[in-house]
């Protein structure tokens, strides 16, 4: 990916859509009780908690974009974890305990390196924001979790 127009840093506006949710309820290895709900992971917060049983779970979030000393980009902000050439954002999975605390028992990463130079030029220069889209069951009916990259997780810029 190249880097900002005149290599200077830019905000991206992300949308993250997840459709197909698991349901409320999931049985995994630990046993835990409670209603299933996922949430965008903001440094080791997990925020807009959404239950696994809504129609759609969706999360606006802005993305620094800087130039990197190769020449390329890098992704910065409290959304953004990894390393330099493998960030990503995760989506992270928990149950609501009876005392309302969330406790993670999965995350699923959004790799962004999987955005088309193309779209990320684009949504840059016109100020649009660029939406991934993805389904939050797995082939199994669970949680998506692990790593997502295309073409389970489909990026495309908004239009106003």
């Amino acid at each position: 990916m190249t880097s900002p127009k005149g290599g200077k840093s830019a905000v991206l506006s992300l949308r993250i859509r997840g459709v197909d949710l698991p349901g409320a309820r999931f049985d995994c290895a630990d046993g835990q009780a409670g209603t299933v709900h996922v949430g965008v992971q903001r440094g080791r917060e997990v925020v807009g908690v959404v239950p696994g049983n809504a129609a759609e779970a969706r999360w606006d979030v802005e993305v620094g974009i800087v130039a990197a000393p190769d020449g390329g980009i890098d992704f910065r902000g409290p959304y953004v974890h990894g390393k330099r050439g493998e960030r990503f954002l995760y989506l992270s999975w928990g149950r609501i305990g009876t005392d309302g605390a969330f406790a993670m028992f999965r995350r699923a990463k959004l790799h962004l390196a999987t955005i088309a130079d193309e779209q990320l030029q684009g949504a840059l220069q016109r100020g649009a924001t660029l939406e991934a889209r993805l389904r939050l069951t797995d082939g199994r009916g669970g949680p998506i979790c692990a790593s997502v990259r295309p073409p389970a997780l489909q990026w495309r810029a908004l239009t106003s």
